[in-house]
């Protein structure tokens, strides 16, 4: 009985990393988005 699964750990570790991914592409699109406004403002 030699059936490969994968550890929970390993499932684990990459649900962290991809809250990470989504944490810090939210950050990103936000830093951009806040960049604009405020040449928006300034450019006005």
């Amino acid at each position: 009985m030699s059936t490969k699964r994968i550890p929970p750990t390993m499932h684990q570790k990459k649900e962290e990393v991809n809250k990470k991914l989504i944490i810090w592409v939210s950050t990103i699109i936000g830093v951009i988005v806040v960049a604009l406004v405020v040449l928006l403002a300034v450019s006005k």
